[in-house]
């Protein structure tokens, strides 16, 4: 998962009110329920230790969503009397998950928000083909391309010397028409950011497309066999980004298990336990961090300094590294802080426990590398 929309929380030290609210409930009693989610979750905070401004103001933009009709719920940041960051969220989340403390904790977001991967659709064709962005919140058109070859497109029956000779004209256009048609297909992914390209149409005609495409694309292209000049339902382009995005997971977890094999001078491209991710995030040599929610591991007591790489099993460490101010926070978000900072991204293995196994790396953390 990209976490670079988490960079704002990152820009000031100092404690987080943190809490996940839970809007699944509807009805006519809606505005006193979300009265009472407000009450509730500042007196959580206040407990906890929050600042009176701070509490005020996440009980007042909880209050506010009193005629949200979000189906799930929202995820508020916030510290100093004033809410920085809102995140709308893909599941309702568990009843009181409020959280006061140094960093705020953005683990939770991992599952609770879910992956929206934008999805560029390319309907394809002999001729050529009609783009579509997609996502849980967008649908619209993204262009068209038209292939410089519109004749022959036909095959003929290959019983002598020129039928066969036409077939394979008919063969060269339509190989011509799929390179312009990945061609066009790549700008427009560069142009609108897409993570998953979706191809829709004759069997034959994607794959000639999926072929012609950059090498860095093809891992996010998918095939959806689909008949011509028809339109993906949402549903079925919620059912290929899911899978997407379990099986990139899966494909990480792979790389993690085999990036964990010592070389010869005993070093591995991957890491897993608190000391060795802590000593990997001072090094920026954090390339994907992969995290349980609820492995031990998370929970467990690091000490921060004011930038992100500084961080140590003990308060003595820093000292030792020169830094003059050391705060204790959770591992995990002291982790995911110095990713988001590096630009890597956060894995949650939540949704693929059972397919992993015994694979899931100590302590529920661990991290491949950039370099070992």
């Amino acid at each position: 998962m990209e976490l670079a929309f988490l960079s704002p929380l990152y820009e000031h030290p100092g404690s987080w009110a943190s809490a996940y609210v839970d809007l699944s409930q509807h009805g006519e009693d809606m505005h006193s329920l979300r009265r009472l989610t407000a009450d509730a979750v500042a007196r959580q905070l206040r407990e906890q230790g929050a600042d009176e401004a701070t509490c005020r103001a996440v009980h007042d933009a909880v209050a506010s969503l009193e005629r949200s009709a979000e189906p799930f719920g929202r995820a508020l940041f916030a510290r100093d009397g004033e809410v920085v960051l809102q995140v709308p969220l893909a599941q309702a989340p568990p009843r009181g998950l409020v959280h006061w403390g140094t960093l705020p904790h953005v683990t939770p977001l991992l599952d609770l928000a879910g992956e929206d991967p934008v999805s560029l659709v390319a309907y394809i064709d002999r001729t050529g083909a009609d783009f579509e962005l997609r996502s849980a919140v967008l649908c619209e058109e993204a262009g068209h391309v038209t292939g410089s070859r519109q004749w022959p497109m036909h095959r003929a029956k290959a019983s002598d010397w020129s039928e066969r000779h036409f077939q394979l004209k008919v063969e060269e256009t339509w190989e011509h028409n799929a390179r312009e048609i990945a061609g066009a297909l790549a700008a427009c992914q560069a142009e609108t950011g897409a993570d998953l390209l979706i191809l829709c149409g004759q069997e034959r005609e994607c794959r000639s497309v999926h072929e012609q495409l950059p090498a860095q694309l093809r891992d996010r292209a998918v095939e959806a066999a689909h008949g011509v000049n028809s339109r993906l339902l949402p549903r079925e382009v919620e059912e290929i980004r899911t899978r997407h995005v379990r099986e990139r997971i899966l494909a990480e977890m792979d790389r993690y298990r085999s990036a964990r094999t010592s070389d010869e001078e005993r070093r591995a491209a991957a890491v897993e336990g608190v000391p060795p991710l802590i000593e990997a995030a001072r090094e920026h040599r954090l390339a994907e961090l992969l995290i349980l929610p609820d492995g031990p591991d998370t929970r467990r007591e690091v000490w921060i300094g004011e930038d992100p790489d500084l961080l140590a099993e003990r308060r003595g460490e820093l000292s030792d590294l020169g830094e003059r101010h050391a705060w204790p926070a959770r591992a995990d978000d002291a982790l995911v802080r110095a990713a988001v900072v590096t630009d890597a991204p956060v894995y949650s293995l939540a949704p693929v426990l059972e397919e992993t196994g015994e694979g899931v790396p100590a302590g529920g953390m661990g991290a491949l590398l950039r370099w070992r």
